[in-house]
């Protein structure tokens, strides 16, 4: 799943460890989600999404191999994240 944490974070001038703060996470955890490396679960995801005021659809997008990977796929719950 792509993201545009990084560049809003930037535009709001706030270090990883500032985000992390907000959102009650470590900064480890927002570097892994900037980089791709971990998909937020949807708690974490609506807090995001309450911080920078957008929708969660504003900030995270599937990547193309995403939406072939998961075509055949029937939607489930995400309680959790997912590491990529």
């Amino acid at each position: 799943m792509r993201n545009r944490l990084r560049t809003l974070r930037a535009e709001r001038r706030w270090s990883q460890a500032d985000l992390a703060d907000r959102c009650q996470v470590s900064r480890q955890t927002i570097n892994a989600i900037e980089t791709e490396r971990y998909d937020p679960g949807l708690p974490l995801a609506f807090t995001l999404a309450g911080i920078f005021e957008l929708t969660i659809e504003e900030i995270f997008f599937p990547d193309r191999a995403d939406r072939a990977d998961h075509a055949d796929r029937p939607d489930g719950p995400a309680a959790s994240g997912t590491r990529r």
